[in-house]
C-alpha cells in the first residue's frame, strides 16, 4: 500500500511532499492499526478536515474489506485445488518486491546522512539478529531522535 498511497498523495495529487509523508508513515507505524488507514486519516484531515478524514478512512477500509470477504470465501472453498496453490507460490516473491520497493521509495528521504544510516543499520540488526520488537526499537529511535534533533 506504501508505494499506492506515495504515488497518488505526493505524486499525482501533490497534497504532502516525500519528507511529510514519510513522516506519516512514521507516525501511522507508531499507532495502532494498519498504515493505510492512519495515514489515509492523516491525509484526509489535512486536505478537507475531520469529513475528510471520515471519506479518506472509508475509502480505504470499505473496498478492501468487501474484496476480501469475497476472496476469503473462494479461498476456503479453493485452498485444496493446485491451481490456487500454484498461484499463491508465484504471489510471494512479488510481496516481498513490493516490501522492498516500500522501502527504497522512502529510504532517500529518510536516511539523510550519516547518523540516520547508522540508525537503520542498527534497527535492522536488531529486529533480524536479536530479534527485538519493532514497537520497541520505533520509541526508542524517537526518543533517541528527541536527543539529537531537539531544536
Amino acid at each position: 500500500m506504501i508505494p499506492l498511497i506515495s504515488r497518488e498523495v505526493v505524486d499525482i495529487r501533490g497534497w504532502l511532499d516525500m519528507a511529510e509523508f514519510v513522516d506519516v508513515i512514521a507516525i501511522s507505524q507508531g499507532t495502532p492499526g494498519p498504515i493505510a488507514i492512519n495515514s489515509a486519516t492523516y491525509v484526509g484531515y489535512k486536505v478537507a478536515g475531520v469529513l475528510g478524514s471520515a471519506v479518506a478512512t472509508l475509502g480505504v477500509v470499505v473496498p478492501p474489506f468487501i474484496i476480501m470477504m469475497i476472496l476469503g470465501r473462494l479461498f476456503l472453498k479453493y485452498k485444496e485445488v493446485p491451481v490456487v496453490q500454484d498461484m499463491l507460490c508465484g504471489i510471494r516473491p512479488v510481496v516481498v518486491a513490493l516490501i522492498l520497493s516500500a522501502a527504497l521509495s522512502v529510504f532517500s528521504t529518510s536516511v539523510t546522512g550519516v547518523v540516520p544510516a547508522v540508525v537503520a543499520a542498527a534497527v535492522i540488526v536488531a529486529i533480524l539478529v536479536f530479534k527485538i520488537d519493532p514497537v520497541l526499537l520505533l520509541v526508542l529511535s524517537g526518543a533517541l531522535g528527541l536527543v539529537l534533533y531537539n531544536r
